[in-house]
């Protein structure tokens, strides 16, 4: 009997749970959270309690949020799945309002005792409400016009206030999650073409509007994908981030210049070297190798992941576990190829291992989701 087969007629209660907890995915997630600690610990010059020490505080309370969550019953999450978007909208809307702005950008809320960033949460959300319309929904009207046009509502909704904070990388993903739950739900595939014509009139539109009364983007959105297009074209400006970026990422070569060993970020040359452009920091110290080591931990999460969901018999957990892997998968895979140069930057943190309090409080709790999917699914 492989790890993912269960006794299909029982349903773990009371303790017993912990004995069915994805053990392999949990400490996969601490394998992560340690090597972002490592990193933090780094690009702060051996200081520990600048970043390391505070990111290792938060991952454990997240870890604690998700056994939490992992351990109640995946019904009462179902049920909840429609306030939880509300919750996440109305939070969304209350950010032009009451939110905190930094460099630029107004995306937080503040707390009081923290600040909470809504657009984080609602990736989640997102996949949460989807995957309960369609656990409710007759397969034979998923793919049914007036069916479809709800959960693009759903999608939409959030979308256009995330890109009024602006935040086009939150943007994104929250539309990457949100189309993935269709696709696997059944939703027919020329939908998809559709909106990917739509998309490309969209992006027609986008630059058609620089420089007009109608203009779609922010100024230096555009600049970004002048930079991504032509980085050596201002190197000193807009080219900078980019530019250092690959310089450090060459100079790791195969095996890297070792721990704390990296020029660039200790000269602080790279920028944003704790939040956004960590993965370069670790490029540089552990070359080409620590790279690779940290995408197989990635694949390895996704891995268990959907192997949990394809052996679900719930529609609601399946769902729920493919969108909200497939959504961890975007922000790594956006991170990444945005420090090497291969998508424009978009502010995407790497998952587990950048800085961040709201970014690893919503993922810690999607992984709860897919814990207790796993728990509690039909055995």
């Amino acid at each position: 009997m492989s790890y993912f087969e269960h006794d299909v007629r029982t349903v773990p209660t009371g303790i017993s749970k912990v004995l069915y907890l994805n053990w392999p995915l949990a400490l996969l997630l601490l394998a992560l959270a340690l090597t972002g600690f490592l990193m933090l610990y780094s690009v702060a010059g051996g200081d520990i309690d600048h970043w390391a020490v505070p990111h290792i505080i938060r991952f454990t309370t997240g870890f604690a949020i998700m056994l939490v969550v992992a351990f109640i019953p995946l019904d009462f999450w179902c049920k909840i799945s429609p306030i939880a978007y509300l919750v996440g909208l109305v939070m969304l809307l209350a950010v032009p309002y009451a939110g905190v702005s930094r460099g630029g950008a107004q995306r937080w809320l503040d707390l009081g005792f923290s600040t909470l960033q809504p657009s984080e949460l609602m990736k989640i959300g997102v996949v949460m409400v989807l995957a309960f319309y369609y656990d409710g929904l007759d397969e034979r009207r998923v793919s049914r016009p007036f069916w479809v046009l709800l959960p693009i509502m759903l999608i939409l909704l959030p979308t256009i206030l995330v890109l009024q904070q602006p935040d086009l990388g939150t943007a994104i993903l929250i539309m990457a999650g949100g189309a993935v739950v269709m696709f696997v739900a059944g939703v027919s595939w020329w939908y998809f073409v559709a909106v990917t014509l739509g998309i490309t009139l969209l992006l027609t539109g986008v630059f058609a509007s620089r420089g007009t009364e109608y203009q779609l983007l922010e100024d230096y959105q555009y600049k970004r994908i002048e930079t991504f297009l032509d980085p050596g074209s201002d190197p000193l400006g807009s080219g900078y981030h980019i530019t250092q970026s690959k310089i450090a990422l060459g100079s790791g070569g195969i095996t890297g210049r070792g721990f704390m060993q990296g020029t660039q970020h200790m000269l602080d040359f790279l920028p944003e070297k704790h939040t956004d452009f960590i993965f370069t920091t670790l490029g540089e110290e552990f070359g080409f190798v620590g790279g690779i080591t940290l995408l197989v931990l990635y694949s390895l999460i996704m891995t268990f992941c959907f192997a949990s969901a394809l052996t679900n018999r719930d529609r609601f957990g399946t769902l729920l576990a493919i969108g909200v892997s497939t959504t961890f998968f975007f922000y790594f895979a956006v991170n990444i190829s945005m420090v090497m140069g291969l998508v424009p930057v978009v502010g995407v943190p790497l998952p587990l291992v950048s800085y961040g309090g709201s970014a690893m409080l919503a993922l810690m709790v999607a992984f709860g989701l897919v814990q207790s999917a796993h728990i509690h699914r039909p055995r």
